[in-house]
């Protein structure tokens, strides 16, 4: 589990592909470092990742095909900057909300809108996403808690991003018809789900 309040911008070392799978490397920090362990769950661009390996500051990763087939982890190179998050203790501060790390699917930036000092980004997804996705409501978009601002029925949905959030994220960076990583609230798909199945029950009945 994470916050969604992720620790910075850090360096891809390394990456090896082969078929339906993908192996790859981080250069942590020391503090990100700290008491880390083999086995242990990363947040990398929101995706839940398990570490495979560390070596000095080089922490590896391994991707499978349906992680590669939901997400955006196909498309890092060399020398890529990814949002990085350690998984919660008992006791850590939440400071975003509860985020699983269970991307389910991938967004494409449709607009962005820089302002004197925030930006707005207009993300497009598939329109079945959106009895999810509420304006004030909580998304997690490359492993950061965001407010939604506006959701539009149709498939749209505007962040407004702060300048601590760009510090911290690749959002500033984000250009027209990129990719980005998705997770809906699991307490909202829970309300959904159990509302519509109790509405066919009483249609049935």
């Amino acid at each position: 589990m994470y916050s969604g309040i992720t620790s910075g911008l850090f360096e891809v070392t390394s990456i090896e592909k082969k078929p339906g799978f993908m192996t790859y490397s981080v250069r942590f920090n020391a503090a990100l470092l700290d008491k880390l362990k083999v086995g242990a769950s990363v947040s990398i661009d929101g995706v839940c990742q398990t570490v495979v390996s560390i070596i000095d500051h080089d922490v590896t990763f391994n991707a499978i095909q349906d992680t590669l087939d939901r997400t955006t982890l196909p498309q890092l190179q060399l020398g890529s900057k990814v949002s990085v998050e350690r998984s919660l203790n008992y006791g850590d501060e939440v400071g975003g909300h509860e985020v699983a790390g269970h991307v389910i699917g991938r967004g494409t930036v449709h607009a962005v809108r820089a302002t004197e000092n925030n930006l707005d980004l207009i993300i497009q997804c598939p329109p079945e996403w959106m009895k999810y996705i509420f304006t004030k409501g909580f998304i997690a978009v490359d492993g950061s808690s965001l407010t939604v601002d506006q959701a539009e029925p149709k498939g749209f949905f505007t962040l407004h991003l702060i300048p601590e959030t760009l510090r911290l994220t690749n959002f500033g960076h984000k250009r027209l018809g990129d990719s980005v990583n998705i997770e809906l609230d699991h307490r909202t798909q829970t309300i959904v789900a159990t509302v519509e199945r109790v509405l066919a029950e009483m249609q049935l009945s």
